[in-house]
């Protein structure tokens, strides 16, 4: 009778849960952004995602043309959503052009069929939000007793959320991702990608939740982790948090990229650090990358032209 009650208890239990998880997802409202400028697929946009880690924000969800919910799709987590896909609402007039590298490669059938999910930033508090929070463990006192008094000196906030903003995609947004559309939610079909400070938060992402992603495309990956200095602690840092936690070389693809002109000008000289560490833990040519692209600069201009690199290196069918 007893182990009849525990299971009767556990089985209200689960439904509970479930029918929980439906009501908060009930509460999240998406609609076609008709207005948006694509050359293929459909843009949703959900205005404001509610999270009890960081602030809520705008998430777009591009799906492919023919999005069917008869099949599935992986997924591919991006950072910076407002830059992807349409140039005619963005700061610079830039955009990654996404939507066109996604489709031209689907319908070749070189990758894997997707979509993207685009996380917009907030921009008085990007840094804080994709910075890779516990890389500041890995720095000594003196140098992290510096850097809060020159941000204090400065009044620049400290208050790192990287590791609330990675709980944020794979606590809150991925079950929103893989309840309400017709995707894989396993390790094999889950990506994650992003520039700059988004590609030290690509990283960030996989080193913290290998069971979560597959793979991560870092591009003109932000080594110097704040402005560019003379004895600048952060790289010291944010390689030894590397070095540590490198997901498993025979399950997981990382893929590294820089140029060598305005911002991605400081990037090369730790080029030789970032193949060190990740070879000397198994990785190959066959899961890693970690590509210079002369003459090209820190723009989505530049990044556009390449993004069907990473996307074919981790989505490769």
């Amino acid at each position: 009778m007893r182990k009849i009650l525990f299971f009767s208890g556990l089985f209200l239990l689960i439904i509970s849960c479930s029918q929980n998880s439906k009501t908060t997802f009930s509460k999240i409202k998406s609609y076609h952004l008709e207005s948006a400028v694509l050359s293929s697929g459909k843009l949703l946009r959900i205005d404001t995602f509610p999270s009890k880690n960081i602030t809520p924000r705008t998430v777009d969800i591009w799906l492919p043309k023919n999005y069917s919910d008869e099949k599935k799709y992986a997924v591919l987590y991006m950072h910076d959503g407002q830059m992807l896909f349409d140039s005619t609402t963005t700061w610079n007039k830039q955009e990654w052009r996404i939507d066109e590298a996604a489709t031209d490669l689907m319908e070749q059938k070189i990758t894997k069929d997707f979509i993207v999910v685009g996380v917009h930033n907030i921009a008085a508090i990007r840094w804080n939000d994709l910075f890779p929070e516990k890389a500041m463990d890995f720095m000594d006192v003196n140098s992290k007793n510096e850097v809060f008094k020159k941000a204090q000196e400065n009044n620049i906030s400290i208050d790192f959320k990287g590791d609330e903003y990675v709980k944020f995609i794979v606590n809150e947004l991925k079950p929103y991702i893989d309840a309400t559309f017709s995707v894989f939610s396993d390790k094999e079909n889950t990506f994650v990608a992003g520039s700059s400070m988004g590609g030290l938060m690509s990283m960030y992402a996989i080193s913290e939740y290998p069971n979560i992603f597959q793979g991560a495309a870092c591009i003109s990956t932000h080594w110097v982790g704040a402005m560019a200095q003379e004895n600048n602690p952060f790289p010291n840092a944010i390689f030894t948090y590397v070095a540590a936690n490198v997901p498993d070389s025979k399950t997981h693809k990382l893929y590294f990229d820089y140029g060598d002109q305005t911002l991605d000008r400081h990037y090369p000289q730790y080029a030789p650090t970032v193949d060190s560490i990740y070879m000397s833990k198994g990785y190959t040519i066959e899961n890693f990358r970690n590509i210079h692209f002369p003459n090209t600069d820190h723009s989505e201009k530049s990044w556009q032209n390449r993004i069907h690199i990473p996307l074919t290196f981790l989505l490769k069918k």
